[in-house]
């Protein structure tokens, strides 16, 4: 056999013991007299001991062995003399009386240790190496467990998992498709799916009832840090259910995998509307482990023949605690953050509450110290605090408020990644629109049932509705979401239409689910979580390509099997696909 134990397995009990191990070595020390290797496995390293006196031969053996070398061992279980307490196997060595290598290998591009002096890109290029350091091997454990307890948890609440279709038909709504030509018809074209969501309602017109997938999508779509062109969705529906039923179940799945991962207790998860999270925070995913929250200024702020403030539809700020004392550096920093084209603002207007009682600002001459007062007295502000303020068109100086916000709370150690303040926000628009198409677009997907008090605005004021729809943020991110769906195929219907499809295009596009509703579906809603982000907060990063074993990098290309490329002009031809385009390429 090639191995008795693990490198992570023997302890001092194990003293005396025969052991064969196998691995790879992870690193040789040559102090003359003696040669010690680690030895590595995904388990753990395992210190082995060869003797110059005792065993000469073998000693000269280890000094041949490099980096990377793929070897078996043959000897006994020694206690160290020095031990290494940081080491699981730190108090024993493994006294060496045999050694095969199994295989050589080349000196890899980057050291296979914790902290690697290897960057991404060649990382990503020899993955299946950086797959080897421990702190890759521990983030794809991490998710393999969060795969096992969420398979445990919906087991449990009578969930069937079932897999849906890969090949499936192209919609004109949400991201751009990834297609498939299809070479036995020949001018048509799969897609790949961004969700299963038409073939979960599906099932539950089937009456499954309750259905869960842990399932891979694909949208093709400008990357960063938290996307991948493909991804992976816990993906669930239930049967009739209503908002409060789907909350309570998922809230239960995410107390449970924080509780069997973490070691966490969650407290009840707060609501907050889609309205509130936009006046307070300045987005629909409010990182909640900080106040700092909005605060309006219009009626105080306005009139006073500051020209900025008074042509402004919103004039809002927030209250930076402790930061009075900044100095004009600090305060010149803050302001060249906004103007950054990522934020998009003009600047900002500050009051310094000093720790005397004194009240400084970048707008004195325009504002006596008891109107900045008021500010303060809005914003909450005391004595030694810091008031940051913005104005212009409300949604804009939101989003940039919120940017601000975000940046100060980092400044100030507000966001610590251990620190998991979960919420669900409810109450979306069920529509907006667009200028461009002048027409409106579905904010989530057109399958998104309204609130049933708003149904009436259906043919009154569209823009107002708001959506049975939720999502799930942790720590400023949103990790799910999902809806009560329309399950009545007249309001279907009246939503397609509203979108802006004729009734042949519905009935192209979607002509199946609407078949599939005129023979009885039941009230359903459901939710889908992202996966690779809840694992990536799970374990404290912000980037999900650290929890994917394969991930693409920002480009959306596999460096190390080199994907996409072109492919043969003899496959296109099959294809029915223009050879001269791939020729011009």
């Amino acid at each position: 056999m090639f191995r008795s134990h693990t490198c992570g397995e023997l302890r001092i009990s194990d003293i005396g013991k025969e052991v064969i191990l196998s691995g790879w070595v992870q690193r040789s020390r040559d102090l003359g007299g003696m040669t010690f290797i680690d030895l590595r496995d995904r388990y753990g390293l395992t210190q082995l001991a060869f003797n110059m006196d005792s065993n000469a031969p073998m000693c000269e053996a280890a000094r041949k062995v490099n980096r990377e070398y793929v070897i078996q061992i043959h000897g006994k279980v020694k206690e160290r003399e020095s031990k290494n307490l940081k080491m699981p196997t730190g108090e024993i060595e493994i006294i060496v009386d045999k050694l095969d290598i199994l295989n050589t290998a080349i000196t890899p591009p980057f050291t296979i240790e914790e902290n690697t002096d290897g960057g991404e890109d060649i990382r990503m290029k020899y993955r299946y190496l950086d797959l080897r350091r421990n702190t890759v091997r521990a983030n794809l454990e991490l998710r393999h467990r969060m795969a096992i307890e969420t398979r445990n948890y919906l087991d449990k609440q009578q969930f069937l998992e079932v897999e849906t279709p890969v090949l499936i038909k192209s919609t004109p709504e949400g991201a751009r498709d990834f297609v498939v030509p299809s070479r036995m018809n020949q001018g048509e074209f799969y897609a790949l799916p961004q969700s299963p969501q038409t073939f979960k309602q599906l099932l539950m017109v089937a009456g499954f009832d309750r259905y869960y997938q842990i399932v891979k999508c694909f949208r093709d779509e400008d990357l960063r840090a938290d996307r991948q062109p493909e991804f992976t969705q816990i993906d669930c529906e239930m049967s009739f259910v209503e908002r409060e039923d789907i909350l309570n179940t998922f809230e239960g799945l995410v107390r449970h995998l924080f509780k069997t991962v973490k070691g966490i207790d969650l407290g009840e998860l707060p609501h907050m509307t889609y309205a509130d999270a936009m006046k307070y925070y300045g987005c629909d995913k409010p990182d909640t482990r900080f106040d700092m929250r909005f605060c309006e200024l219009n009626e105080v702020a306005k009139g006073k023949g500051f020209k900025v403030f008074d042509d402004a539809e919103l004039v809002v700020g927030i209250c930076a605690k402790g930061c009075a004392e900044y100095t004009r550096k600090q305060t010149d920093e803050l302001i060249e953050f906004v103007k950054r084209p990522q934020v998009g603002a003009n600047g900002i207007v500050y009051v310094k509450m000093g720790a005397d009682g004194s009240i400084k600002s970048t707008v004195d001459k325009f504002y006596t110290p008891e109107e900045l007062k008021k500010w303060a007295e809005i914003l909450n502000a005391e004595a030694g605090d810091l008031l940051l303020i913005m104005a212009g068109e409300a949604n804009k100086t939101r989003k940039a408020l919120n940017d601000l916000r975000l940046e100060m709370g980092t400044l100030l150690g507000l966001r610590n990644k251990d620190n998991y303040q979960c919420l669900w926000v409810v109450d979306f628009p069920l529509l907006e629109w667009s200028e461009e198409a002048s027409r409106f677009f579905a904010m989530h997907h057109p399958f998104t049932s309204p609130l049933v008090e708003d149904i009436t605005l259906l043919e009154t004021d569209p823009g107002k509705i708001r959506a049975n729809a939720y999502d799930m943020v942790i720590n400023g991110v949103e990790v799910g979401g999902g809806s009560i769906r329309i399950f009545n195929k007249d309001l279907q219907k009246k939503m397609f239409s509203i979108l802006g499809f004729t009734d042949e295009e519905a009935q192209a596009q979607f002509g199946f689910l609407m078949t599939a509703f005129e023979y009885g579906a039941p009230p359903h809603g459901g939710i889908a979580f992202g996966f690779d982000r809840l694992c990536s907060l799970f374990g404290g990063s912000e980037s999900i390509r650290d929890f994917i074993a394969f991930p693409k990098n920002n480009s959306g290309r596999d460096v190390m099997i080199d994907a996409p490329s072109v492919i043969d002009a003899h496959q296109l031809k099959e294809l029915g696909i223009d050879v001269t385009l791939q020729e011009k390429k």
